[in-house]
Formats: structure tokens, sequence, C-alpha cells
């Protein structure tokens, strides 16, 4: 397995995991009170977007061809960011 297959594996499994969090918090949001629940929902729409954008970024790297995939890196590491923080920020708001 080459640096590249093995990046995007971990990032694949990382953002299962996030997927996973994400989940829990739609959960308590189905819970939530009336006025608790448009800021769940607020907050999962901003959580999807940063996940759809993450695995966008996920898929471009995957067709990049050989070292054109170190250049699509940064714009994934910067995707990841900010949905790990946007999923920590909701989960820390949320409890």
């Amino acid at each position: 397995m080459g640096k590249k297959e093995a990046y995007l594996e971990k990032r694949e499994a990382q953002l299962r995991e996030l997927d996973a969090e994400i989940e829990k918090l739609k959960a308590k949001a189905d819970k939530a009170k009336a006025d608790a629940k448009i800021k769940y929902y607020e907050a999962m729409e901003e959580l999807q977007t940063k996940r759809r954008t993450t695995a966008q970024k996920l898929r471009e790297l995957r067709a990049a061809s050989g070292d054109a995939w170190q250049d699509l890196k940064v714009g994934v590491e910067n995707a990841w960011g900010e949905l790990k923080n946007a999923v920590v920020a909701a989960m820390a708001k949320f409890k």
C-alpha cells in the first residue's frame, strides 16, 4: 500500500467516525424541545455541508494521479480540520 492509499484509508475511517458522532447529535436533536431543535438542525446543516466538502476533497485526492495527490492533500487537511472542529464544537454545545 502506498502513501496515498494509506492516507485515504485513514481519512475515510476518521470520516466514518465523525459520521457516527453526527448521527448521535441528530438523535439528540430529535429528542430536543422545539426551541432547541432549531439550533440542533442549524448545526446539523453546517456539519453536513462541511462533511460533503470533505468527502468531495477525498474523492478528488483519490482520482489524482502520480504525485499530484500531495498538492490536493492540503485541501483535504483544511476541510478535515474544519469538519472535525465543527463536530467537536457542536458536541460541546449540545451536551
